[in-house]
Formats: C-alpha cells, sequence, structure tokens
C-alpha cells in the first residue's frame, strides 16, 4: 500500500455513490475507483453465495488497480460478504464496510437509549445490525423497519415532492420506530431523503447517515496510516458491470455532479 494508490469502493450498484461522495468531501486530493456491480442488482434478492462470488470478483478488480483501501458500500454485501473479502485481500489492501462504522458509533453515543434503523428487507431481515448493536449495548433498545418502496423511489426521482414525503412519512408512523432516541439510514440511497425525515422529526432524533460515518472512518485509518495522498491525485473512474444511459443520468443524483461510466463486465 502506497499513499498516491487509490481508494476502491463497490456496491450492487449506483447508490455507493452517496459513500463516494462522502469519501470525495472528506478527503479531496484522494483518487477513487467505483464499481457498480449494474449487471446483478439488486444484492437484496441474491443468495449469500451469489453475492459473496461478486464481491470477490470485485474485490479483484480493485486489487488490480492497487487500491490501498477497498469499500463495501453496500448493506448487502457487507453482511454476506465482509469477512469473506477481509480474508480474500487479505494484507493487500484496509477493507471497510458500511456496517462496523455505525456500530461503533450507537455503542458510543446511544448506549441504554432506544435506536431505530430502517433499510432493505435483505437488510433488516439479516439482523445483521441488531445482532451487533445489541450486543454492546444490551440495556438499549433496538427497532428495524423495512422500507422498500424508499430505494426505488429514489431512483426514479422521486424525492423532494409530495410523493414522497407522504411515503416517508407513512414509513416513519410505524409502531416499530416510535419513541426512537436516533434512526439508522441503513440504505446507501438514503442519505438523498435525509432532509425530508429531518423535516419529518423536527431535529427531535438524530439520524445517523452510514455514508457520513463511514467516509469519516477511512479518513481517520488514513491519517493514522500516514497514508494520506498529497501528491498529485489520479483522475476518478466509475465502473459498472453492465452500462445503460439511465444509469449514468443516476450517477449525478447520487455523486451530486456529472461522471462518465466505464463498463467493465465481471465476466466475459
Amino acid at each position: 500500500m502506497q499513499a498516491h494508490s487509490p481508494i476502491g469502493i463497490f456496491d450492487s450498484g449506483i447508490g455507493g455513490l452517496t459513500v463516494a461522495r462522502a469519501i470525495k468531501n472528506q478527503l479531496p486530493n484522494e483518487q477513487l475507483i467505483y464499481f457498480g456491480d449494474t449487471a446483478h442488482l439488486p444484492y437484496g434478492d441474491k443468495s449469500t453465495a451469489s453475492i459473496q462470488a461478486y464481491a470477490v470478483k470485485i474485490a479483484d478488480v480493485l486489487l488490480k488497480a492497487d487500491c490501498k483501501i477497498i469499500v463495501i458500500a453496500c448493506n448487502s454485501a457487507s453482511t454476506a460478504a465482509y469477512e469473506l473479502v477481509k480474508a480474500y485481500v487479505a494484507s493487500r489492501a484496509v477493507v471497510f464496510d458500511v456496517i462496523e462504522p455505525v456500530v461503533k458509533y450507537v455503542d458510543e453515543a446511544f448506549q441504554n437509549k432506544k435506536v431505530g434503523l430502517i433499510g432493505t428487507k435483505q437488510t433488516v431481515n439479516s439482523g445483521v445490525y441488531r445482532q451487533k448493536i445489541e450486543a454492546l449495548n444490551r440495556s438499549g433498545k433496538f427497532s428495524a423497519l423495512a422500507t422498500p418502496l424508499l430505494a426505488p423511489m429514489v431512483e426514479e426521482g422521486f424525492h423532494n415532492n409530495q410523493i414522497s414525503q407522504a411515503i416517508i412519512e407513512t414509513y416513519l408512523e410505524a409502531e416499530e420506530l416510535q419513541g426512537i432516541e436516533a434512526l439508522i439510514l441503513g440504505c446507501t440511497h438514503y442519505p438523498l431523503i435525509k432532509p425530508q425525515i429531518d423535516q419529518y422529526y423536527k431535529e427531535s432524533v438524530e439520524i445517523i447517515d452510514s455514508s457520513e460515518l463511514l467516509a469519516k472512518a477511512v479518513r481517520e485509518y488514513l491519517e493514522s496510516a500516514a497514508l494520506l495522498n498529497t501528491g498529485e491525485k489520479g483522475k476518478d473512474r466509475f465502473l459498472v458491470s453492465d452500462y445503460t444511459a439511465s444509469f449514468e443520468h443516476t450517477t449525478n443524483l447520487f455523486f451530486g455532479k456529472e461522471v462518465s461510466l466505464e463498463k467493465y463486465p465481471l465476466w466475459e
């Protein structure tokens, strides 16, 4: 690993670009290589074995690009493949996932309090957040609610309007989320609707954005390991396993600016 090496980030599709954007905001001098596995999205309805196979293949692509860090910017892949990817990568790069920084923050800031989570059915049903948080925060309470309409709603551009507000409020009014003091956004799409969630709670509930916590964890690691890039920065690259014009259009929504996608099939 060298300081000028890039940071690799991967997701089942385009949603992980919210993580890439957060990392870019905190580390503007770092080169990013993003891989969206658009040929196989969504991961949420795939078997664990399939997700692991995709994740290892993508990790190999990022290792060949000499990435010093590999970020799993996907809750489903973090749940199914984090340990396997760490074992595969070994000492060649450092692996981060979207779950561990959130669990660490909840342990530090919300001991003995009620914390809620919204996410896809796969993320909620896996129970991974519950297991990890309850193992550390035995006196606290945890509740999770599957919110399957939110990710496709965001991808279709239905956010920050009356339609999205009605859907968001219907979910947040669910019994599972009553009395919470913090809400985990358990999907990389959700930072785009964070302002509407904030508006609903009127700042009475802290909204925990995994992309921001993950970006902070990556920055702190690079600082402590003396791996911050202080030289010239390479050009950011955005790879996808399948290309459509709609994917490229959606990247602007998630990354905050126009980018050009490169098609890079995982299997020829």
